[in-house]
């Protein structure tokens, strides 16, 4: 089936007067403290510079004359890069599964993009269907039924001279990222730059690999092998991660007295690279770009990791964001909601892997594998981008926005002196919610964003139903159904 090329849409303002869901607030009738940041329109930053007549006129750039191939254009990885890369004057041919979501909006409304929706995988209709039975997409591994859509990725890279790839688990993900490298040679694109991931298992006999990512890394190898110009990106976890919904891994369950509690098997006092992907990936990307091959051609891996923290660190650095305690609990991880198999899979590798019996952080593993990708954080990540969003300032301007946009009301409520304690309130808005997509990934790192870092809905109320149940992807929040937060 051909991929759909969208024309532009038509650009709509955001309405003023948003129901937080589940009450009877408006916006406009309550602002929560965190809405007076350095990034809001009340900010007093925003009147630092309140004249332009005295700015010295810019010097002419010329507009860049190349396009670039994305996918998954409503990750946080891909996004970010979007916004900063068409800002510039790059032209970019983006891939989407579909249009629906905040970011997906972003995206398809943009001027430098040509969307191409669909899927990148082909799905058969299985003999067992008709006894009721359905195909999850997510599966680690060869499923039967499921193929490449081979038209759509030869169609995304017609023009491109560069791509930026970040390979998720819907479909066969080895054979996605195949195809796509393979599409990407015969275009003869300049600069292939993938995002990637270690097989732990491939460093040292006695570590398991994590399904998800061990599939980049064979996507990888391939890449190599097929002599594309390549350039390999390891990001770390990502901060955007954090949620008091009951998302495995990387839940902050509220407390009765209002604080946090983050449970996860890394070791308390072991390093951990952090990123801030939907800030920070995209500058890092097109500086890659923009320095060339020369640099960072020959199948050079980077780490994109902006600071090393434990998590007792990460906690202590969320709690002086955030200004309400996060502790942090070292066990297994919980799975409380539906979540797609390939994902669960990943997160039963994950702590085994990161073994809860463990005592020395010393003998944890490295993050990225090779040890060497994790002591080069943050030096190679500030060789790209010197302007990061670290933690504490992610946890003090951006998560409560999230968590409101997500249909939570601690923000609000502890402006009332209220303690911020709706956990009954925070847990119903949740399940309430409509069943859908699990918000996606970057599916690709199980970690980062990673289920994540999105919406994928569907264009009618009886293929949302049936790939709900292909997929297993059951969670949907009014914030992380709309971005591929995995990815």
């Amino acid at each position: 089936m051909p991929a759909e090329i969208l024309s532009e849409l038509p650009l709509r303002p955001a309405p003023r007067d948003i129901k937080i869901p589940n009450t009877s607030i408006h916006n406009e009738e309550r602002r929560h403290k965190h809405s007076r940041s350095s990034y809001s329109e009340m900010s007093p930053l925003m009147s630092r510079n309140n004249s332009l007549t005295w700015r010295p006129a810019k010097r002419p750039m010329p507009t860049p004359d190349k396009t670039i191939a994305v996918i998954n254009a409503a990750g946080r990885q891909a996004a970010s890069f979007i916004r900063v890369a068409t800002a510039v004057g790059f032209h970019v041919r983006a891939q989407m599964r579909n249009l629906e979501g905040v970011v997906a909006t972003e995206v398809s409304t943009n001027p430098n993009v040509t969307v191409l929706q669909g899927e990148l995988y082909t799905k058969e209709t299985p003999a067992e269907s008709e006894k009721g039975q359905c195909v999850d997409v997510t599966k680690n591994g060869p499923i039967s039924g499921i193929g490449v859509n081979v038209a759509l990725i030869s169609e995304l890279f017609r023009g491109a001279q560069l791509a930026f790839i970040n390979t998720t688990f819907y479909g066969d993900e080895e054979k996605i990222g195949m195809a796509l490298a393979d599409a990407a040679k015969k275009a003869g694109v300049q600069h292939y730059v993938y995002s990637s991931m270690p097989d732990h298992h491939a460093y040292n006999k006695d570590w398991p690999s994590l399904p998800l990512w061990a599939s980049k890394h064979r996507v990888e190898d391939y890449v190599k092998e097929i002599g594309i110009p390549a350039t390999f990106v390891y990001t770390g976890i990502y901060n955007n991660n954090f949620t008091s919904l009951p998302y495995p891994l990387f839940c902050t369950e509220m407390q009765p007295d209002g604080s946090w509690i983050w449970q996860a098997p890394f070791h308390p006092n072991a390093k951990l690279p952090w990123l801030d992907a939907e800030h920070d990936v995209g500058p890092a990307i097109l500086q890659i770009f923009k320095d060339g091959v020369k640099k960072w051609g020959g199948g050079k891996r980077i780490a994109l990791a902006y600071e090393m923290l434990t998590p007792l660190e990460a906690c202590q650095v969320f709690t002086r964001g955030v200004g309400r305690p996060v502790r942090y609990v070292r066990g297994p991880i919980e799975v409380k909601v539906k979540i797609p198999e390939g994902y669960r899979i990943q997160l039963e590798a994950l702590e085994e892997l990161f073994n809860l019996h463990n005592e020395d952080p010393e003998k944890q593993p490295p993050y990225f594998g090779d040890i060497e990708l994790d002591r080069s954080c943050p030096r190679a990540a500030l060789e790209l981008w010197e302007g990061p969003r670290g933690l504490e300032e992610y946890a003090r301007e951006v998560f409560p926005l999230e968590e409101q946009a997500n249909g939570l009301t601690w923000m609000i409520e502890e402006d009332d002196g209220g303690g911020g304690n709706n956990i009954d309130n925070n847990h119903n808005n949740h399940h309430h919610q409509e069943e859908g997509h699990y918000p996606h990934q970057n599916g690709h790192n199980g970690m980062n964003g990673h289920i994540v870092n999105g919406g994928v809905g569907s264009e009618s109320e009886e293929e949302e139903n049936s790939d709900s149940d292909d997929e297993g992807l059951v969670m949907r929040g009014n914030k992380r159904a709309d971005e591929e937060w995995l990815a």
